[in-house]
């Protein structure tokens, strides 16, 4: 089930009426009629509602004499909700643009031939600037904490705050023998 598919499903089934007519259906094939009459509501209303549900893929439809018959479609409520949740996203690619774009302009905005003009307040836009700071350490490699404020005080005077909150957001870990780059930076 594709995303689009998921969410035209998902809509169809914040209704009360909608869902009083798949459990009519989960118990049998009904014809309209008789959908109404089961559930109090006019023909013209089940109609509108069944034409719904077919159109998301929860309903069919089928001939038997004189009546359209409507059975519930079981396969497309096998699906796994936690599966239609992890798929990939049609919108993807769309949205790792969008944030490499944000990214950019948070960069160009903070950043004056390579001199960080201010801390940002926003904790995303210093989660940024501090991952772009991050790529001037080298992985698996141990620095002193005074190599490190040199690193730093490259980027921006007050290299103490920003040593902190590397090391707060987890993109420089600490102990004892120094500092290193985390795994995930």
């Amino acid at each position: 089930m594709t995303e689009t598919e998921a969410v035209q499903l998902f809509k169809c089934l914040a209704d009360r009426s909608r869902l009083q007519i798949l459990k009519s259906l989960a118990i049998e094939d009904m014809y309209v009629e008789r959908l109404a009459e089961r559930l109090a509501l006019t023909p013209s209303t089940v109609s509108f509602h069944l034409k719904k549900l077919a159109d998301a893929g929860a309903v069919r439809s089928y001939k038997n004499q004189y009546y359209t018959m409507y059975a519930l479609c079981r396969e497309v409520f096998d699906a796994d909700i936690l599966d239609i949740i992890t798929q990939t996203s049609d919108e993807a690619d769309l949205q790792e643009r969008r944030e490499a774009e944000y990214r950019q302009r948070v960069l160009q905005s903070f950043f004056v031939y390579g001199k960080l003009k201010s801390i940002p307040t926003q904790r995303k836009k210093e989660r940024i600037i501090l991952e772009e700071m991050a790529k001037a350490f080298t992985k698996d490699r141990i620095y002193t904490e005074r190599e490190v404020n040199i690193i730093l005080a490259d980027f921006y005077d007050d290299f103490c705050t920003l040593r902190r909150d590397m090391v707060a957001e987890q993109i420089l870990d600490r102990d004892k023998n120094g500092y290193w780059r985390t795994e995930n930076n």
